[in-house]
């Protein structure tokens, strides 16, 4: 017979059901009490699809509707749950009961149906209300951090008579405190999302605006400062944030939503830029100081709504049902027990966060991550005007926000990360070297912007993936911050190295600086190599130092020899799979 036990997360009439504890029927001893479910677990799979048209999904949902579910607990109790399909052939009783030890021995026999209907509904339902929202905050976010190359278009240099080193200033104070600061990615596993979240957009919303009435180099770097500051708290720790309420498999793509928000951004703030500064230039305030005005404060205002719209777990998402919350909370719980990772309560493990700080493979992530030096510069370093470098700025960063989201869409659907890191760190790659050739041999501007496109795209993708392949190899909530803010705090080395690479000697062409992106990027490729080799054989090794564990009867066991679950020193459970 086929094991029919299940450790995925939904329920299919046409597919063997899964942990239900049939610990209740024992309790009862009489069938005229309790259903006789034991058939449809004794069955082959093609005999339980032969039986699938008896079955009532009908009934199915109203048991979850039983008055046992609405407990305090919020999840129901597992030997509240006795039936799913209605057969009654004889002759299974033996084989229910090896059925029944090896369920009650699976590490996930406390959780109940769910349907995939039911799933799909809180996933889409999250993407909506999540994801776009935190999307929509980064993009703001992401605006407030860029504008300033738009404002010294807009003449904030000559206004504040900035000498060159006094801009790189600008920008290298924003990194110095957004590195400095990037260890309050924990802190989402102290505060309440909403509530630390809503802090962070408001405490950048205003720095932002308050730079437009910077009166001088000094006023404008605290401010630089301090948008870092508010900046750090948010950002990085937003995918961490998003793993509370999706699977491994599943985070890629909502990180690409998150992500692709930047280059989405970038692909628009120049021709807002464009707009606000001409507005500017018919009244009587500087085009850079209503540049700042416009597109700072917009997220004070945003962050009322983030107080209320956020939800700090998946069981307490206010747009879902209390029925569609509990599935929500019980479809993570099981990836848990399946990958054999313990629950953990809000508030952090310091001993995990000690094992992460200890753990090279997370030093490796962060170095590979810091190698990414995005060419930020604007597309009048190439000798076009600043209206017309605006624009050629959109194209390269739409594009990079479609193959982003296509990147982790196909990065989650089969289950791997490496080979698009490689991938797209080589495209990357190629797409500096195209710019640093063609400075080299004087070429003209079309085909240095010609690798503007493969460099942008590369980078974002790269970016998006090696933040999911981040969170999604370590076992504990404590862990994930750990790991992220470790990232990012590492990581964020690259880009302040980055505002060095284009001093204004080496213009228009900057060979030095592209030839470098493009040896980092190319050495990303080889790092995520590196790691791909080192967590295969890290999963090799968990999985010969677990043996399997059958039923209790090695008469019962199956006729595929399927075990019930996994052990290791006597204890069973599941050994931790790094994904590649």
């Amino acid at each position: 017979m086929t094991n029919t036990t299940d450790h995925g997360s939904s329920f299919s009439p046409a597919a063997s059901p899964k942990k239900i504890d049939r610990g209740a029927t024992n309790q009862h001893g009489n069938d005229s009490d309790v259903e006789d479910t034991s058939d449809a677990y004794a069955h082959s799979e093609t005999d339980v699809r032969s039986k699938s048209s008896r079955t009532s999904v009908g009934r199915a949902e109203e048991m979850f509707e039983m008055e046992d579910l609405t407990k305090s607990s919020g999840y129901p109790r597992h030997s509240d749950v006795t039936s799913l399909y209605d057969v009654d052939d004889e002759g299974s009783e033996k084989e229910n009961s090896a059925v029944d030890r090896r369920d009650n021995n699976s590490v996930d026999q406390n959780f109940t149906l769910y349907t995939p209907d039911e799933e799909q509904s809180v996933i889409k339902t999250f993407d909506r209300r999540i994801v776009l929202f935190i999307a929509l905050l980064y993009m703001l976010s992401f605006l407030d951090r860029s504008n300033i190359g738009n404002a010294k278009i807009a003449g904030l240099s000559e206004d504040l008579s900035l000498s060159s080193s006094q801009y790189e200033w600008l920008l290298r104070a924003f990194y110095i405190t957004y590195i400095l600061f990037e260890w309050m990615t924990l802190l989402y596993r102290v505060i309440p999302p909403h509530m630390y979240i809503a802090i962070c957009v408001a405490s950048w919303g205003l720095v932002a605006s308050l730079q437009s009435i910077a009166p001088s180099f000094g006023s404008l770097l605290v401010l630089r400062a301090l948008l870092g500051i508010s900046e750090a708290a948010f950002g990085p720790g937003v995918p961490f944030y998003l793993s509370f309420f999706y699977k491994r498999e599943e985070l890629a793509f909502r990180t690409g939503l998150f992500i692709s928000a930047a280059p989405l951004a970038t692909s628009f703030a120049s021709t807002l830029a464009w707009a606000i500064t001409k507005a500017g230039q018919s009244i009587p305030i500087s085009p850079w100081r209503m540049l700042f005005l416009v597109e700072g404060f917009p997220s004070v205002v945003v962050a009322v709504f983030a107080w209320y719209h956020i939800p700090d777990s998946p069981g307490t998402a206010r747009y879902l049902s209390q029925r569609l919350r509990r599935v929500a909370s019980m479809r993570l719980r099981n990836e848990r027990q399946s990958a054999g990772i313990e629950e953990e309560k809000s508030g952090l493990r310091w001993r995990e966060i000690w094992d992460t700080l200890k753990d090279p493979k997370c030093y490796l992530t962060a170095v590979r991550y810091s190698e990414q030096i995005f060419w930020s510069k604007d597309a009048n370093m190439m000798g076009y005007s600043a209206l017309t470098s605006q624009a050629l700025s959109a194209p390269p960063y739409l594009v990079a926000f479609a193959v982003v989201l296509s990147t982790a869409k196909l990065s989650d659907r089969y289950r791997t990360r490496s080979l698009f890191v490689i991938f797209h760190s080589l495209l990357a790659s190629s797409g500096y070297t195209t710019m640093a050739i063609a400075g080299s041999k004087h070429a003209g501007a079309a085909w240095r912007y010609a690798g503007v496109f493969p460099a942008t795209v590369g980078f974002f993708s790269a970016v998006t993936i090696i933040i999911t392949w981040t969170i999604n190899n370590q076992d504990s909530d404590s862990k994930k911050g750990t790991g992220v803010a470790m990232l990012n705090v590492i990581g964020q080395l690259g880009p302040l190295v980055g505002v060095h690479l284009y001093p204004a000697r080496d213009g228009p062409y900057y060979v030095p600086g592209m030839s470098i992106c493009a040896g980092f990027m190319a050495a990303v490729a080889l790092l995520a190599l590196t790691l791909w080799s080192i967590l295969a054989a890290k999963n090799r090794q968990a999985s010969s130092s677990y043996r399997t564990v059958h039923s209790d009867d090695d008469d019962d066991e199956d006729e595929d020899g399927a075990a019930d679950s996994w052990a290791k020193d006597g204890k069973r459970g599941y050994p931790f799979e790094f994904m590649l």
